[in-house]
């Protein structure tokens, strides 16, 4: 399956990360943005899911399906790039003002990249 179809409209996500010393955070986040069938984007604000993979760039998104059950998938994932320019971020932030807000939008400084290391479906 192409990673594109992984990632129906609608659906939900977590990333989880950790610190150097292995403390768990986990937010949500949207639909990742598909750049090919190996890498994953998503925009980041200046929190601690970013900081944590500054330290230690592996990380986990649970990705739940818009529909009734539990259907989706999990994917372990290695950050390969984070930064803070270009026409990946552009397009994540004005994808955040339209999905979420404005000032939501402007909260997104970042945009990290992701090697998929594994996926697996959620149950």
């Amino acid at each position: 399956m192409k990673l594109a179809e992984l990632f129906p409209e609608g659906g939900r996500g977590v990333i989880a990360t950790a610190d150097a010393a292995g403390v768990v955070n986990q937010a949500v986040f949207a639909i990742p943005h598909v750049v090919d069938e190996q890498t994953l984007a998503w925009g980041f604000s200046d929190g601690r899911s970013i900081a944590n993979l500054r330290e230690n760039p592996h990380a986990s998104y649970l990705y739940l399906a818009p529909s009734r059950g539990y259907s989706g998938w999990r994917l372990s994932l290695t950050m390969k790039e984070e930064l803070g320019e270009g026409d990946m971020l552009e397009k994540i932030k004005s994808r955040t003002a339209q999905v979420a807000s404005p000032e939501a939008s402007s909260a997104v400084t970042r945009v990290a990249y992701f090697k998929v290391d594994e996926v697996r479906p959620l149950i």
